[in-house]
């Protein structure tokens, strides 16, 4: 049957035009239900269903067997209900599915999960095209009661559906809502409705259901009951005309780590001016969370600040407790030098909340029998959150996952709901978990629909694929990376051509082979964008079975692989270069250290070796070129953990060593993956992926030609007496310069300086990042001084390869292209992705580090070590400590104890501490030791030993 659906809409001029849509109906839409004989079969799909014999927890509100239908809101709000294992054989309507796509997209994408797992037994049932239950809009109706009287006219009509079946009990359709006016009239009908409160309340075996439900107290009816802290929020729709008019202006709202009373608003759009809003005090920042988009008015300039350089924790108890609030918030405004002062502003809306499952810890409240306790989220920038629970006993001491509900006007803290125990604190397995999900990396293991896509066992090269590909396997290639890699992405070989040239091979596993555009395993590689290397765990961006098997260069089997090869001059120019997919057998696996054993050795000369040395030779003309071209070789202490081959916790931890065989394969990795961008630029100039990494604005080098300035001009009388430094000025004004005056930056008596000085310049790095040659045209790569650059070397552990993989592919001929391959603006979001997956891994990677660091000086106790100060604050020094390069800060005022005489002077920089006086880059003795006082938040500290203050 056809029905059509008229309305009207504005266009972009302003015309108002009618649109009328056909709308097709149908008697064939089944049911669901697994004993109805009625309803034509369920076609085959993910999900079984509803159950004939619904099976789920027993209620004490509805002991007969039922379904359960809810409202849109409900699945909104109460989804970490639905989400548990107890609730089964819900039915999900098409109307209530399309107003969650609208207004949540990752609810929808919970929900969509949950109905194709088919223990759940979640049945999603196409109501507006039965003919049974589609109904019109009526006159003067909003599309809000109409929905809601839609969702009740099905319930109406399963529930007579569902009576012609014939069974011994009949099976009820139960609607739930907290929707008043919408379960009222439900009743009226002769509905049998409840508030999902009432439901799981009556739920006899699962009492701990209760505490995942979500907060969904009316705010206004809470303001009687309690003090008016913070201003009301001022209306979504008026908020799009203050903006409009330039009255609020729109940004991410950034909480800081180190203060809770103060954040930062990062404003949306190009203007210049204002471009970072501080907000502070409670009241300003008015229920704001970290990564909101907010609105926010600008204060008058009398009223500006400057960032506090205060340090401060909310660790109150007291909610109530709010003039204790106003006495610290004055803690803030001290006297500060009118250049410091910048825009300021407060919070007077909500424009999107970005509000995610946060994990932490209990904070359990010291009232007897008390139901409502404070979580303390592991990330310091979300506030506590008020939770109601019965098993706060059970909870003390474990990681648990918070959801956040709302944030009414007269509390203190946001309220929320339990959703799930990770394990006890500190327990290795729990504290990874917990760092994989703060820092948003995917590691779920990989869906049987993902896992579909990859090639039957066993495998073996075809004609087929031999079709575009020229068969290497009779050259000498071999691969050379760290101990224990198993994901081997890249291969080399070199040899010498008949006319005296030589020839130089990169050979790149072919990932793009067996990844194939759009389907499920390229979804969610995508989603994944790197793999994430934790201290003993690898989260794979793709199977097992391609990392660390078929797309694994492994010695001495043939390997489908894309190939870079230049024909170069003895002095490592390039002559000629081709790509080509290829099919190689590489010859040896090597480490990086057994390479370098190879090279130096005196009695090897077989072919690997010959090759390597041939390999060796040119990297080093390559990485000098590139030196000489400004490039910057800069420094950050990399960490290795020697672990107990039992209790697998660290029993050692060195910084790794570097050797000539890193440097070998970097510079031809650099090499190919330069090749590589302009070709697949000059082939699609608007649509590479390219990586760029901008200049760094001249004043994030103040902190480093401070340091060089400070240890240039003062002699350092304090222990190791070292004459002043003449030659540490260091240039900024290229990376040339930089390079350059890095390189003369050493003293024979203070041999680390050069060290310490390339670490801070990397510190005052821009972080690299891909992008889309269409939406940009500054190209350029700082750090390699190089005009253009990509990444093409590591396809099995990064997505952005597999890209460059399918443009080149298409470029030299040998694959098809595909409509998203060569669309910029899909490229363009996807490098945003790219971009800040590959930022959390990094601090995924970071904080795994550290974590292993406490375990280790867990079992240590207190250990002396000579360390380097970094960095000079107000109340404290950051000190290096190159054995294990292990950074940390030094503070000079301890709870409970009298605080020294500070005096901070930040030209130099240097810290006065009483008679002491401490400069960047002085050598220094400190103890390290673990402090373990709050185990949510474990800590290295470190105490000055030497110089005594």
């Amino acid at each position: 049957m056809l029905t059509s659906r008229t309305f009207l809409k504005r266009t972009r001029a302003g015309a108002v035009v009618k649109v009328v849509r056909e709308h097709y109906l149908r008697e064939d839409i089944p049911c669901g239900a697994a004993a109805c004989r009625l309803c034509p079969p369920r076609p085959a799909g993910p999900g079984l269903g509803l159950q004939a014999q619904p099976s789920g927890a027993a209620s004490s509100l509805c002991p007969g067997p039922h379904y359960l239908l809810p409202d849109t809101n409900l699945l909104l709000h109460q989804i970490d209900i639905l989400e548990d294992p107890v609730i089964k054989n819900v039915i999900v309507l098409q109307t209530v599915l399309q107003e969650v796509r609208n207004r949540s997209a990752p609810v929808y994408k919970r929900i969509r999960d949950v109905i194709q797992n088919p223990e759940k037994h979640f049945y999603s049932f196409t109501n507006e095209h039965h003919r049974e239950t589609y109904i019109e809009q009526k006159q003067g109706e909003s599309s809000n009661d109409r929905n809601d009287r839609a969702i009740r006219v099905a319930v109406k009509w399963y529930n007579e559906h569902l009576k012609k079946i014939e069974d011994e009990e009949k099976i009820q359709v139960i609607f739930l809502t907290n929707d008043r006016t919408n379960k009222e009239k439900a009743l009226e009908e002769g509905i049998t409705a409840y508030t999902c409160e009432e439901y799981i309340k009556s739920l006899i075996a699962n009492p701990d259901l209760v505490d995942r439900l979500a907060c969904m107290s009316d705010e206004g009816k809470e303001i009687e009951s309690g003090k008016i802290i913070f201003p009301e929020h001022i209306p979504l729709s008026k908020l799009q005309q203050g903006i409009k008019s330039g009255t609020y202006l729109q940004g991410t709202f950034r909480a800081s780590r180190d203060n809770y009373l103060e954040a930062t608003v990062w404003v949306h759009g190009d203007a210049e001016e204002n471009k970072e809003i501080i907000i502070q005090g409670l009241k300003h920042l008015n229920r704001a969370v970290h990564e909101d988009i907010v609105a926010v008015e600008l204060l008058a300039k009398d009223e500006w600040v400057a960032l506090s350089s205060v340090v401060l924790q909310d660790d109150g108890q007291n909610e109530d407790d709010i003039e204790n609030e106003e006495e610290t918030e004055n803690i803030l405004k001290t006297s500060v030098n009118k250049d410091m002062l910048r825009p300021t502003g407060r919070v007077v809306g909500i424009i999107k909340r970005n509000w995610r499952p946060f994990c932490g810890m209990l904070s359990k409240s010291h009232i007897k029998e008390a139901r409502r306790h404070l979580f303390t989220p592991a990330d310091r920038r979300i506030p506590r959150i008020r939770i109601e629970t019965r098993q706060a006993d059970t909870l003390e001491g474990q990681r648990i996952i918070v959801a956040i509900d709302g944030w009414p006007r007269n509390s203190r803290y946001p309220n929320g709901h339990f959703v799930k125990n990770l394990g006890s604190a500190g327990d290795k397995e729990t504290e990874t978990e917990v760092l994989l999900l703060e820092h948003d990396v995917p590691h779920q293991p990989f869906s049987q629909g993902v896992l579909s896509f990859l090639p039957k066992m066993p495998w073996s090269i075809t004609e087929q694929d031999m079709k575009y590909r020229e068969d290497l396997r009779h050259l000498c290639v071999c691969s050379v990376d760290p101990p224990g890699c198993t994901d081997i992405d890249d291969a080399l070989h070199c040899r010498e051509l008949e006319n005296g040239n030589i020839e130089v091979g990169v050979h790149i596993a072919d990932v793009s082979h067996f990844i194939r555009p759009g389907n499920a395993l390229d979804e969610e590689s995508v989603k994944r964008g790197t793999t994430v290397y934790l201290c003993e765990k690898r989260i794979d961006m793709v199977p097992e079975l391609l990392s660390s098997n078929l797309c694994s260069l492994r010695s001495n089997v043939d390997r489908l692989a894309f190939s870079c090869i230049w024909e170069m001059n003895r002095n490592a120019e390039i002559l000629k270069t081709r790509f080509t997919k290829s099919i190689i057998n590489s010859k040896a696996s090597l480490t990086y250290a057994e390479a370098q054993m190879r090279i130096d050795s005196a009695t090897m000369n077989d072919d690997i070796t010959n090759s390597l040395r041939g390999l060796n030779k040119l990297a080093k003309i390559l990485k000098k070129k590139r030196i000489d071209n400004g490039a910057l070789t800069l420094s950050s202490p990399e960490v290795r953990f020697h672990m107990d081959s039992e209790t697998h916790d660290p029993i050692d931890l060195q910084t790794k060593e570097l050797k000539e065989t890193n440097s070998m394969v970097e510079e031809f990795m650099l090499l190919a993956n330069i090749s590589v961008a302009q070709k697949i630029y000059d082939e699609f100039p608007e649509f590479a992926l390219l990586r760029k990494h901008p200049a760094p604005p001249p004043s994030n080098y103040d902190i480093l030609v401070k340091a060089a300035k400070s240890k240039a001009i003062t002699p350092d009388l304090f222990l190791f007496f070292l004459p002043s430094f003449q030659n540490l000025e260091i240039k900024t004004d290229s990376a040339k310069a930089l390079a350059e005056s890095l390189d003369k930056a050493e003293s024979p008596t203070f041999p680390y300086v050069n060290t310490l000085l390339r670490i801070l310049a990397t510190r005052c790095m821009m972080q690299a990042v891909y992008f889309c040659s269409g939406m940009d045209n500054d190209f350029h790569h700082y750090g390699l001084a190089s005009p253009i650059y990509t990444h093409f070397t590591s396809p099995i552990r990064r997505y952005a390869d597999i890209i460059v993989h399918r443009l080149l592919a298409v470029a030299i001929g040998a694959d098809s292209t595909y409509p998203e391959l060569t669309d910029k603006h899909k490229l363009a979001d996807m490098c945003k992705n790219l971009n800040y997956r590959h930022k959390m891994a990094q601090y995924a990677q970071r904080a795994s580090v550290a974590f292993h660091t406490q375990l280790f000086f867990k079992n240590k106790g207190v250990v002396n070590e000579e360390a380097y100060i970094l960095f000079v604050r107000k109340n404290a020094v950051v000190v290096l400590i190159p054995k294990y390069g292990l950074e940390g800060t030094v503070f000079f005022e301890e709870k409970g104890k009298p605080t020294p005489r500070l005096d901070y002077n930040h030209e130099v920089p240097s810290l006065t501490v009483e008679d002491t006086t401490l400069r960047v880059f002085d050598k220094v003795k400190v103890d390290v030791m673990l402090d373990a006082s709050n185990i949510q938040h474990q800590k290295i500290q470190m105490v000055l030993v030497e110089p005594k203050v």
